[in-house]
């Protein structure tokens, strides 16, 4: 079954223009560009002042969204936990409204009173709460910190004291610290974590030997020849953390993220969550063990390793801006596709940036059989006898064609609007 479904709201397409009038005035005009012409939809008003320049610009502004969500009604899935992260943020900016003077210890007072209120004050330690208050308002290296602290606020902290803390919280005192930060969490989203976000990065050591931990393997960072570790990190919607872990350098990325989500879930007695999570993390063998675990699930889909029919399918599709379609794999198993002109711009740039690099590298004479099969742009280079390396355009005209796509893989249900 192929069902177009709506799409999702940005304004790509309307923008607010202004006229000048003959009288010296000035219309504020919300207008569309459509297949390379301009239409104007509606006039907002007509200033004579700069403060009402501005006031007509926001009255626009507030009319594209409305009139996007009219074109494009969309789905939210996290709707009432967004709206507890909403509250919290107007809290604080509440909060920070009543300020009327600030001081050199501003930062450390308003920190005192977050870090009071998400719970973090029951482990009393002050080293602690001193470094935490020194990563937000000054994140800097250990020896940094210890002067920022001494300058700042007159505290003396050694630095042989924060690394003894530092294997003191690696100890045991980290569980603690995720318990307060989940409750504090659940207690924001109305009590229910509903959405578990996933990603990974490296961080690579100046260090020229391996051991059991740190290992050299594919960096994020483009440091290759660096001992690393991969770090994992589960966060809810807002971004507020949930859990962390920490794996060898060369492992691969996707085996990092049922563990501590399966983890997370057993010890937090989760239910009726989503879990979300980008394609580099993804293969078969990770989606059927989310199947087996009853998991639902929305993760980047590499719709290019779909069968024939579902690419020429998805090729088939009329590229609309801001729109989106479904295609049934079945088996409760839905992939939506999505195309955007801002995506689709930003991937034929990349494309051509990539290929004017490798076009001076055949000048050159330096494309060799060692680039062939290599990450980014060489994908395009092919063989030619045993010798000699050229660029492929079949294939760079091939892959235009899938620029603005992207694809998601899920297994929730959703209401038709």
């Amino acid at each position: 079954m192929h069902t177009l479904i709506l799409g999702y709201a940005k304004h790509f397409c309307m923008f607010i223009k202004r006229k000048k009038n003959r009288s010296g005035t000035v219309s504020i005009v919300v207008a569309e560009k459509i297949s390379g012409y301009y239409k104007e939809l509606t006039t907002i008003g007509i200033a004579r002042t700069q403060e009402e320049i501005d006031s007509l610009i926001m009255k626009g502004h507030k009319w594209i969204d409305a009139e996007q969500e009219r074109r494009h009604p969309r789905l939210d899935l996290f709707g009432e936990e967004r709206k507890k992260c909403d509250a919290e943020l107007l809290n604080a900016e509440q909060m920070l409204s009543c300020i009327t003077n600030i001081s050199i210890n501003g930062a450390d007072l308003i920190l005192d009173r977050v870090f009071d209120n998400v719970g973090f004050n029951r482990i009393d330690d002050e080293v602690f709460r001193q470094l935490v208050k020194a990563r937000l308002s000054y994140p800097a290296s250990k020896s940094a910190t210890v002067k920022y602290l001494k300058n700042h606020f007159d505290e003396d902290v050694s630095l042989s004291r924060i690394y003894r803390y530092l294997d003191k919280l690696s100890d045991n005192q980290h569980k603690i610290v995720q318990d307060i930060s989940v409750l504090h969490t659940k207690k924001i989203l109305g009590g229910h974590i509903g959405v578990l976000f996933y990603d990974v990065t490296t961080l690579y050591f100046e260090a020229d030997y391996e051991d059991e931990l740190r290992k050299t393997g594919f960096s994020k960072e483009g440091r290759h020849q660096n001992p690393q570790i991969i770090l994992g990190l589960l966060v809810s919607i807002g971004g507020y953390p949930l859990a962390y872990c920490i794996h060898e350098g060369n492992k691969y990325e996707g085996h990092t993220m049922l563990p501590v989500v399966t983890e997370f879930v057993r010890k937090y007695e989760l239910e009726d969550f989503i879990v979300v999570a980008d394609s580099g993390l993804m293969n078969n063998d990770n989606i059927a063990d989310l199947e087996a675990n009853g998991y639902k699930y929305i993760i980047g889909a590499k719709i290019r390793n779909e069968s024939r029919k579902i690419q020429e399918w998805i090729l088939e599709q009329p590229k609309t801006d801001c729109q989106m379609v479904e295609y049934d794999k079945g088996n409760g198993q839905r992939l939506l596709v999505g195309y955007t002109e801002d995506r689709a711009r930003k991937d034929a740039y990349n494309r051509e940036k990539g290929i004017r690099r490798l076009e001076k590298a055949y000048r050159r004479g330096t494309l060799t059989k060692d680039n062939i099969n290599k990450r980014g742009y060489n994908k395009f280079l092919k063989m030619e006898g045993d010798v000699k390396v050229t660029i492929n355009y079949e294939k760079l005209e091939k892959d235009a064609k899938w620029d603005g796509l992207k694809g998601y893989l899920t297994n929730t249900e959703y209401i038709r609007q």
